[in-house]
């Protein structure tokens, strides 16, 4: 059970997934993108998206904090901060693979506490509260246990952003799991609250990446921490350990180190 304001909260969270699956569907299939200084990619969809969305929050709840993709963040020590990703896998979106959605974060005390990841193209929206559920598509989900890395699937999002320290770490993980995947972004994250895979590792992620996947797994019975452990903060470094079972959390981790 939830208290009555963060239900209002998770209620005000899925009306703006609403918001910006309407957006994000109504986009051209053609969308022409923009680099970045970090040579990813943005393009208009991305900046209308966030635009509203922050318009949106700001009219509905003038004292919490907003951290934003593209427009940075408003008061974000806050102890309610919203933290939006418009469009999470741009890349995906330019390149027609569909696993493009939008990440609505919101953290209490600096800590995830809500989250909604919403992907238009597939018809898929998790929502969740950390300690408390996750649901995809209304339906309850739940990470699946897997004590022992020989036998987990392992997702990543790109060992491109890794450097080359943090590539090694995570060859010591890749090459004692039973198989590892890549370039699913947040659906990966999606996937592991649903039970369907075991352990993300990734690195070189900002908390509009995390912190709206972090809420969902924390609700489906995992959990999402650093490579140190620690849990996530907004200040928190890109190194990111998710796991289904908190055995597994603790083996991967140890070689992480």
């Amino acid at each position: 059970m939830i208290d009555t304001y963060t239900a209002e909260l998770v209620r005000f969270a899925e009306q703006l997934a609403d918001e910006s699956n309407q957006l994000l569907a109504a986009a051209p299939t053609t969308a022409r993108p923009d680099s970045k200084a970090d040579n990813s990619f943005v393009t208009e969809v991305d900046r209308a998206i966030e635009t509203r969305l922050r318009e949106l929050i700001s009219d509905a709840y003038p004292g919490h904090g907003i951290l934003g993709e593209e427009y940075g963040g408003v008061d974000v020590d806050a102890d309610v901060t919203w933290i939006v990703d418009p469009v999470d896998g741009t890349a995906h979106l330019v390149a027609g693979i569909p696993l493009y959605g939008t990440l609505i974060g919101v953290s209490r005390h600096g800590r995830p506490w809500i989250g909604v990841l919403d992907y238009p193209a597939t018809g898929d929206r998790w929502v969740g509260v950390n300690g408390s559920f996750a649901r995809r598509n209304g339906q309850p989900v739940r990470t699946r246990p897997c004590a022992d890395l020989p036998i987990a699937l392992v997702t990543c999002s790109n060992p491109d952003f890794f450097t080359a320290e943090e590539f090694e770490a995570f060859t010591r993980v890749r090459r004692a799991t039973r198989y590892a995947m890549y370039g699913a972004s947040s659906f990966a994250y999606a996937l592991l609250a649903s039970g369907r895979t075991d352990l993300v590792v990734d690195a070189g992620l900002q908390p509009y990446d995390l912190f709206a996947p972090a809420a969902v797994i924390g609700g489906a019975g995992g959990l999402l921490t650093d490579w140190s452990g620690a849990d996530l903060r907004l200040t928190s470094p890109g190194q990111v350990l998710a796991a289904g079972d908190g055995r597994l959390h603790a083996e991967a981790l140890r070689m992480l180190k």
